[in-house]
């Protein structure tokens, strides 16, 4: 579906991000020709998803925050169809992609970006707002080189010394408080972030990194990481502060802006106060026509749960599922074609399962379809756990399945196969898995 050329003042040019129900333009802003980035969000998707709330909820956390190491909202522009979130346009990319052709950063390079980051954080806190998805994902760069925090989708607003419960991250930057089904501090929970960040730009590596997901939460618990041998004293210390798996006695942001290390070549960065009441005018205003197009247009619910992520996210690892608890007891199914007997198809899936600490359990609606000597479809459901992980972990199962056998394929009538964590019966969620990890079981989120 195409999109009118422009909106309001704004000139709609070409895509730069794309999602499944979303796209990212580059605009120009006719008054003074200035670029922007437009977000198009599809109102209905918003209706029949029941996401309004939680589309809502980042745009108002993004627009209470003015500071200049974070992305800014300008306004928001709701039609009958769409909804046009016009964001400042950062246009030097994601920090990640840097560190992916410059590896490891100089000292001074690597300090001054990790200052910014501090500041843009510790603003962040002092409105009461966490972010609890820091990564280089989620650090834009502008043409000068400055960051830029960005992607508030797993962000929440809470008062200082309130207790956050919703576990979400991605996987080899979450804290590992959050790991433990605990409530937890918000704030510590982001500097752990930053400090994975601090170390991967000093080093060009992450300090915790493993494809087994278990392997890396174990790692993460017990703060299990080496320093390369170029690592200096100063920044050790720092690191080893801030990388405290004890929330309690890791350093606070205030701490931290006192350390030397910090401190050299440091130069403040301030945000400004901002009217919430008149800054969501047009937030309330884009979403005041959107129940009456849900009358009037009446679409079947999708098949299957469409999470945050699909909706929203420019970034491709970005998943918002830890937003949305009350989704989490609807299941997920898929087919998946094997080439071996149906026996072997159940040990495989096993296998696989137990090889990521995950438990299969025969559920009632279980079908095996016999569509050849040689072939069967096995249909899988998830019981238990969040959408990202089960689609990873099925991809992962299809390409076991679907090499070839000396057997035959056959199909009968059983229980489905159902995916559960072993190590956690809480809800495991894929909180956006990076690159690296893509083509294994990703992301961490549970409520």
């Amino acid at each position: 579906m195409g999109f009118v050329n422009n909106i309001g003042k704004y000139h709609l040019g070409k895509t730069i991000g794309e999602g499944t129900f979303a796209k990212v333009k580059l605009a120009v802003d006719s008054n003074n020709a200035s670029y922007v980035a437009v977000k198009i969000i599809d109102k209905q998707m918003v209706v029949e998803s029941n996401l309004k709330y939680q589309v809502v909820r980042e745009i108002k956390t993004m627009k209470i925050l003015n500071h200049p190491n974070i992305v800014r909202i300008h306004e928001v522009i709701g039609t009958k169809r769409k909804i046009y979130i016009v964001m400042e346009y950062v246009s030097g990319g994601q920090l990640s992609d840097k560190l992916s052709y410059s590896q490891k950063l100089k000292e001074s390079e690597a300090r001054k970006m990790f200052q910014q980051l501090i500041d843009a954080v510790d603003y962040c806190h002092n409105r009461g707002v966490f972010h609890r998805d820091l990564k280089p994902e989620n650090l834009l760069l502008d043409s000068k080189g400055n960051m830029k925090v960005s992607d508030f989708g797993l962000s929440a607003l809470r008062k200082h010394g309130d207790v956050l419960t919703t576990a979400c991250g991605s996987p080899c930057y979450v804290a590992p408080e959050l790991l433990a089904n605990k409530g937890y501090d918000g704030a510590a929970a982001d500097v752990w972030s930053c400090g994975v960040i601090l170390f991967e730009l000093l080093s060009g590596y992450l300090p915790f990194d493993d494809r087994n997901l278990v392997v890396l939460y174990k790692k993460i618990c017990a703060a299990e990481y080496t320093f390369p041998l170029w690592f200096t004293e100063s920044q050790k210390k720092l690191i080893s502060r801030i990388l405290d798996p004890n929330p309690k006695r890791r350093i606070t942001i205030a701490e931290m802006i006192e350390d030397e290390w910090f401190q050299t070549d440091y130069v403040p960065s301030f945000g400004y106060e901002c009217d919430e009441k008149i800054y969501l005018d047009d937030v309330n205003a884009a979403f005041d026509v959107i129940e009456d197009d849900a009358a009037e247009t009446k679409m079947p619910k999708p098949s299957s749960f469409i999470n945050a992520f699909k909706l929203i996210a420019m970034s491709h690892d970005l998943d918002l599922s830890g937003l949305f608890q009350e989704q989490e007891d609807k299941k997920e199914t898929t087919r998946l074609g094997s080439k071996h007997t149906v026996n072997e198809t159940i040990k495989k899936i096993e296998a696989a399962a137990l090889d990521l600490s995950l438990t299969v359990e025969r559920m009632n609606n279980f079908r095996v379809i016999e569509v050849a000597p040689t072939n069967c479809v096995v249909e899988i459901s998830k019981s238990a756990g969040e959408l990202r992980l089960f689609s990873e972990f099925c991809k992962s199962l299809s390409t076991t399945l679907t090499e070839k056998s000396n057997t035959s394929f056959q199909v009968l009538d059983s229980e489905a196969p159902s995916i559960i964590d072993n190590n956690n019966q809480e809800t495991i969620r894929s909180e956006k898995q990076i690159d690296r990890e893509k083509n294994e079981l990703g992301g961490y989120s549970s409520s």
